[in-house]
């Protein structure tokens, strides 16, 4: 660079320069997903959050399939074939609305959606697909039971042969999307092994009782599965996958999403602790010209702004073939851990306001607790990585 050359102005949103690595179509998505979130979700995401509820969720999810934001990754039927970063912009977008909002994505079309597309017949994925990605059908992910969340080899939801079906009877727990599914892809164990199934939500026996009493997520439908007796056709397996590789693959692509949205609950809590600072006024003068405070800034948007360009490098590496499982515990690992830390550090600098639903960063810390666990606790992280690490296996 010549002596001459003047440089662009610090960019306190963009600190280092990411947006330069994005292309026109990435940031024209970013801003579509963007103004939605501020339309339809941030001036109500408040009231949901405090009455528990995500009331008219059938129109958002409509709205987001209008928006091509439902299997956004995926080709055919209907679906964008978005690249992943495009995709991670999303998530990042939704979940600086709420984890709420992107949990319902993220299940919808990394994981339910997902599992058709990689799995499934062409008969299922011509039923299905298109209507998901519409929005017309929500779709839930049948793999954690109450007594088998990191060990889901040891699952007891099972499903036997009967003549040209297939009979499932089982318990799923923690199902986000369960109540107001349409169509469940469901887990089980059968005498082949771990096989997927393609659930309607109207077949006998199945039900789907809504979880009350959440301190976390308040913002997202969370169900319980029960499947008693449930009736399916031969043709209700997905019949391109025998064991845990189905599951754990979706869970892979459903982890990826996480590393971006993450990114985004932290954005919104810095950006208000930030907001705050400039304007909070103590001792004659605004918090946010004392060291301690621009030092607590400084920390969380370092960390912040790391966050991101560490999504946007996995990002690149699936949208080139090349992004590795460990990879992403990695990135859900880190992410979600920093984001967890920015909402506390912001917190601090709201005081006591902090934790009023004014603003969102308890929202969003609460929230983050559920996103820290679900998809990997972090000791499953840790120990995938270790193991990537050492060669040596300490899962069992």
């Amino acid at each position: 660079m010549s002596a001459s050359a003047k440089l662009p102005p610090f960019d306190a949103a963009d600190p280092l320069g990411i947006d330069d690595l994005l292309e026109p179509e990435d940031l024209a998505i970013r801003d579509t997903v963007r103004g939605w979130a501020a339309d339809r979700v941030l001036p109500f995401v408040a009231d949901w959050y405090e009455k528990g509820e995500l009331p008219g969720i059938r129109d958002l999810a409509r709205e987001l399939g209008s928006l091509g934001a439902l299997g956004m990754s995926l080709t055919g039927y209907g679906c964008a074939g978005a690249t992943a970063v495009q995709y991670g912009l999303a998530c990042l977008e939704l979940e600086a609305a709420d984890s709420g909002i992107r949990s319902l994505v993220s299940v919808q079309g990394s994981l339910a959606m997902y599992a058709i597309h990689r799995f499934g017949s062409e008969e299922q994925k011509q039923e299905w697909l298109p209507r998901m990605a519409a929005g017309e059908v929500i779709g839930c992910f049948g793999l954690t039971e109450p007594d088998h969340g990191s060990d889901p080899a040891s699952m007891r939801t099972h499903a036997k042969r009967d003549g040209d079906d297939w009979v499932l009877n089982g318990r799923k727990m923690w199902i986000t999307n369960g109540s107001v599914a349409g169509v469940a892809v469901v887990w089980a164990q059968t005498e082949e092994g771990i096989r997927g199934f393609v659930v309607p939500a109207g077949s006998p026996g199945f039900s789907a009782p809504e979880i009350k009493h959440k301190w976390s997520l308040r913002a997202s439908v969370t169900s319980e599965l029960v499947l008693d007796d449930v009736r399916l056709p031969g043709t209700a397996v997905l019949p391109e996958v025998t064991g845990l590789r189905g599951p754990l693959g979706c869970l892979s692509h459903a982890r990826y999403g996480i590393v971006w949205g993450a990114m985004g609950a932290a954005r919104s809590s810095f950006e208000a602790a930030l907001d705050y600072a400039k304007s909070r006024e103590q001792f004659g003068r605004p918090i946010g010209g004392f060291q301690l405070t621009q030092a607590k800034l400084a920390d969380m948007a370092v960390e912040l702004h790391k966050g991101i360009l560490l999504a946007h490098h996995l990002g690149r590496r699936m949208d080139a073939g090349r992004l590795r499982p460990e990879q992403i515990s990695f990135g859900k690992l880190n992410n979600v851990r920093e984001a967890i830390e920015i909402c506390r550090t912001a917190r601090t600098i709201l005081g006591a306001n902090g934790i009023s639903l004014e603003y969102p960063v308890m929202r969003h810390a609460t929230n983050l607790e559920s996103v820290l666990t679900y998809e990997g606790t972090v000791e499953m992280h840790q120990l995938v990585l270790g193991k990537a690490l050492t060669g040596l296996d300490a899962f069992r």
